[in-house]
This record gives C-alpha cells, structure tokens and sequence, in this order.
C-alpha cells in the first residue's frame, strides 16, 4: 500500500488499564497491583482481575501476505508461583508467530534449575519458534551460565547473548543490554556493522532494558549509544521488557523529543508472568500504559507494521494501531 496513517486504539481493560498522568517522580520500588495475592515463598503477587466483558473480541489469526511476518514479543516471564506464567503462556498459544523474549526469563538468579523449574513448564513448548536476549536476572548466574545452557544454540553464537536474523523484509536485531552496548563496545561495534551491511527498509530491535519507560525501572541512558546508532540507521522499532508493564512510545529520538519523521517507537512488553508494576509517572512521549499480563504482537509488512497488545486475563486487545516504517 502506498500511504496508512498511523492509528491507535487503546482498549477499557478494568482496573488493569491505561493510567492516567501522575507525577513524575521515579521509586526505589515496583508497587505491585490488582487483587493481593502470594506466592509459595510469601512474595506478594499481583493478580489482575478477570470479571469483565472485552470491549474487543480475542484476535483471530492474522492472514499472512507475501513478504510479512508475524511475532510476538514479551518479557519478565518465569516467576515460580506467579499465575501470570501459565495465563500468558495459554494466550501465547493461540498465537502464532516468531516469538521474541525479552529477558528476565528465569528469577531470581537465572541459574538453570529455575529456568526448568519456573519457565520451563510453561514455556518450554514454545522452544520451536522463539528468539530469547538475556536481562539483569539471568547475570545473577555467573556469565548467564543457566541461560545459555537452557537456550543453547538459540542464545546466538559464543555466549555473547547478541545476533540478528531476517524476518521477511524486516532486519532484527536482538540485543544483550546486561552487557556494554556504547561506543566502541564490541557489540556496538557488531550492531553498526550489522545496519551497515543489511540495509533493508525496517529494522527492529529487542533488548531487556528499556531506553524510556514510565515504570519504575527507568529511564536506563547506558542504552542511550545503541537509540542513536539504531536512529541514524533508520531504526523503526525497539522492544523491552525489564518494567512489568505494557507501555508505548511514541517515536522519538535521543534527546526524548517526538519526532514522528525518523523517530524510533519503543514497546515496553515485561508482562510475561512475573508481578505486574505499577506506573511512576507519565514519561514524555508515552501514549499508552495497560498494567496487566499479556503479550506484544507485531505483524511485519515490507513498508509498515501493526502491533496490538493482548491482555491474557480478558483476552482482548488493549492497545492497537499501525505505522510505516520510515
């Protein structure tokens, strides 16, 4: 198609839905939400509730046309005890496609017994089709060691944690942000030859840690050399998880300024099953937070792309629209 504006439609998800504009205030601690719960080991757990009618009915697959892709993305995932695993991991089943994990898949230390322990059965069955990047957890096992024993040949080449690969017409690049990622790093330097020689028209990025978020885990500007090489390469989208929310940006660039011309649009998607965050404020740019579990689909056509956000307690989208790549 030769021209789509960009739309959005941000759906009623309850109590779990799009906060307002707060403060701007960052805490030292996630505050948890929804109804109380716990966890085996005592750890309070937010149960997000149920009891309503979707204002949108559970999306049906996606036909796929010549030269689109489909994935879906989602983080912050094997919290043992947390119902938010299963309940996503059931969502994740009637939903096809390429499926992009965004580290923190293993807590609290990311050693390999509590990747088969508290992923493992969940997720385990999704192996065929997924393209993990390690958080700040799975480094609390010594070089990520349960993390690249669990994904094997999947965590891309020599325990780097860093690689890319083509998806139709659209370059991905999956990001280690729990490593040097700034000027003259090795993957930097490994990122800028990669955008250098695969030029396509729409790139995508993953990486744990969000550069933006209204969460309470961000901003994070030790990410800030990797937006501007992304943006001076024409970058279209970044995905992360690390905050336990769904959150959209606008497209902006480093500087955090809106520029809808060759601005890069970042999803935060940590919202794979570990508790659910609340928001600490409205960062600039935000155009939609849903503070539940749910994951991040992204449908890849050569010169445009759509996301929505299915939220796996009620099983409807929550957060849609589309854009062009630039």
């Amino acid at each position: 198609m030769s021209t789509r504006s960009e739309i959005c439609l941000i759906a009623h998800v309850l109590t779990t839905s799009i906060l307002a504009a707060c403060g701007s205030g960052t805490p030292t601690a996630a505050t948890p939400i929804g109804n109380a719960g716990s966890l085996s080991d005592g750890t309070s757990v937010a149960v997000p509730p149920s009891n309503s009618t979707p204002t949108t009915p559970p999306p049906a697959e996606i036909p796929i046309g010549a030269g689109t892709a489909v994935v879906v993305a989602v983080g912050d995932i094997g919290w043992c005890g947390s119902p938010g695993v299963a309940m996503t991991a059931r969502l994740l089943q009637g939903l096809a496609g390429e499926l992009l994990l965004a580290g923190d898949l293993a807590y609290m230390n990311g050693r390999l017994e509590e990747f088969q322990n508290c992923f493992d059965p969940d997720y385990g069955p999704f192996r065929p089709r997924w393209r993990p990047t390690p958080g700040n957890h799975e480094y609390r096992d010594p070089g990520a060691s349960g993390y690249f024993t669990y994904f094997g040949d999947a965590a891309g080449p020599a325990r780097r944690g860093y690689y890319a690969f083509d998806l139709a017409a659209w370059r991905v690049l999956m990001i280690n942000s729990a490593q040097p990622a700034s000027i003259n790093s090795a993957q930097y330097v490994w990122a800028q030859d990669q955008l250098r020689r695969n030029r396509t028209r729409c790139t995508l990025a993953v990486w744990h840690h969000p550069y933006v978020s209204s969460g309470p885990n961000g901003p994070n500007i030790f990410m800030r050399d990797m937006w501007s090489l992304l943006y001076e390469q024409n970058a279209e989208v970044v995905v992360s998880g690390h905050d336990h929310l769904y959150e959209r940006f606008a497209p902006q660039n480093v500087a955090y300024e809106a520029d809808r011309e060759r601005g890069i649009r970042q999803f935060i998607a940590g919202t794979g099953g570990a508790p659910i965050y609340r928001a600490a404020g409205r960062f600039p740019n935000s155009e939609a937070i849903v503070e539940a579990w749910g994951a991040l689909r992204l449908t890849l056509h050569p010169t445009w792309y759509e996301w929505e956000f299915v939220n796996a307690t009620t099983n409807a989208v929550a957060d849609r629209g589309a854009a062009q790549c630039h």
